[in-house]
């Protein structure tokens, strides 16, 4: 079902409203991370174990993501956006006045909650109430915050611990919330699917442990604030549990996260391209920053800067998007920034203290527009031949993976340096950081493999790309 205002513009109004709260969801996750020590500095624990609430929230994104779909159509996808906004901001404003250690990953948790709703629920809105000919302008709209706002956060985190209070990183968000939610009730449409089976309890309660297992797991490991056998173990029960998942999924009439969407092609192409892809985008977002720091001896404040100019190439992306597609389809486009995304992440482990900043400002920058250019293709490109009955579920498979693989990103960039730390047993150098990047870009050059299968004009009612010989025919018919 979709409703549209008769005077506004809703393909415009809509993914403005989702991205600005997305953004404030986007950016949270990752501001505090320069300002770990002056907020344990004020608990009275050491930075390493606050890194806690960096877990805590990732945990309860990848427990309540997978609820996120149902409940949008249980009780309509505008109602739960608009409460996963209040939550957050309550959230918020717990951390803001936090004493204590508990009290913090605990407030960190509820904001997650918040979040687990506010992104795949924002995503089924714009699905829900987007024309197909418009879904990727939307959707381009829809990622500028995903990826702005991972690089504004350490940045901004930095600038406000230093020259305000770190309770500001939060409370600045109460504003933000408000308005976001004063909007969305007077601009999103009223989008309630047909009423959906009963909650698949069972279900829900492995998803949750595989998803937050594996989450919770592989951030300890990455972020050591407690004894990595405890990562080890939590994410071997993450995957035990995924593994008891998918056997119950093809058993049951209607799982929570329904496996069958795999068997559309698009679908699953963009689901396993954008996994593989997204590990650089964790990874590298945690080995920029710590390269130009502990390899270039820059302040936090200084590499956040740095690292700020890709957020201007994300924001590029909205210009040209939908007619590059229109020319090139969705295949050749994501191959092509699949491949490019490689070659500029192999980039960044080329440089060293005498690069020019600019330089390192300017790679950075395009980096910023690929990874842009190839989001805005694959989100889109997911729900391209999704019926709208199923769109729901879509959302939640999407958002569980993207979760899990930007972990990844970070796990995997993290074990890259014990390895070389362990091997040369020595501290961290530039050249354990260059090694890393290079790595990590042969993994993204994977991500060109799921869409080279793909059919030429797959997605093509999205898209509004045509083959030649469609062209010739449509003429002919004419």
């Amino acid at each position: 079902m979709k409703v549209s205002h008769p005077e506004l513009p809703m393909n415009r109004i809509v993914p403005l409203i989702l991205a600005v709260a997305l953004f404030m969801e986007q950016m949270d996750s990752t501001v505090i991370a320069t300002s770990l020590p002056a907020i344990a500095a004020d608990l009275g624990v050491g930075p390493i174990t606050l890194k806690l609430a960096l877990t805590a929230y990732m945990v309860s994104l990848a427990t309540f993501i997978p609820l996120s779909g149902w409940m949008a159509d249980r009780f309509g996808a505008k109602r739960i956006f608009r409460l996963a906004i209040l939550v957050f901001v309550a959230g918020s404003i717990l951390c803001a006045v936090a004493d204590s250690l508990l009290a913090f990953v605990v407030s960190r948790f509820l904001q997650g909650m918040g979040g687990a709703m506010m992104t795949p629920v924002a995503r089924l809105v714009l699905v829900r109430s987007t024309s197909r000919s418009e879904l990727v302008s939307a959707m381009a709209l829809l990622t500028i915050p995903a990826l702005v706002g991972p690089l504004a956060g350490p940045p901004l985190g930095g600038f406000i611990t230093t020259y305000f209070s770190w309770h500001w990183i939060f409370l600045i968000n109460v504003p933000v919330g408000i308005v976001g939610y004063i909007l969305s009730g007077i601009y999103l449409p009223e989008i309630r699917a047909a009423a959906p089976p009963p909650l698949d309890w069972l279900g829900f309660f492995l998803s949750a442990v595989a998803a937050s297992g594996t989450m919770f797991g592989l951030s300890v490991m990455s972020l050591p604030a407690l004894p990595p056998a405890i990562g080890i173990v939590a994410t071997v029960i993450g995957l035990v549990c995924g593994v008891l998942y998918v056997r119950h999924a093809r058993r049951h009439p209607t799982p929570l996260l329904d496996l069958k969407l795999f068997r559309d092609s698009a679908f699953r192409a963009a689901s396993i391209g954008g996994t593989l892809f997204r590990i650089s985008i964790g990874a590298v977002p945690f080995l920029m920053p710590l390269m130009l720091q502990v390899g270039f001896g820059l302040t936090p404040f200084q590499s956040g800067l740095v690292t700020f100019t890709g957020a201007i190439g994300a924001i590029t992306t909205k210009v040209i998007a939908k007619r590059v597609l229109t020319i090139a389809g969705f295949r050749t486009t994501l191959i092509l920034a699949s491949v490019f995304g490689a070659a500029f992440t192999f980039v960044n482990g080329l440089f060293t203290p005498t690069t020019p900043f600019w330089l390192i400002a300017g790679v950075l920058l395009i980096a910023g527009f690929v990874r842009s250019f190839f989001f805005t293709s694959v989100n889109a490109l997911s729900f391209a031949d999704i019926p709208d009955a199923e769109a729901s579920k879509a959302t939640s498979m999407s958002a569980v993976l993207q979760q899990i693989s930007l972990a990844m990103g970070v796990a995997v960039a993290g074990a890259i340096l014990e390895i070389e730390t362990a091997l040369t047993g020595s501290p961290l150098e530039l050249r354990d950081f260059q090694i890393a990047f290079m790595v990590i870009s042969a993994i993204t050059l994977l991500a060109a493999l799921p869409f080279l299968t793909m059919a030429k004009n797959a997605g093509a009612s999205v898209s509004g790309h045509r083959m030649a010989g469609e062209e010739e025919e449509t003429i002919a018919v004419k």
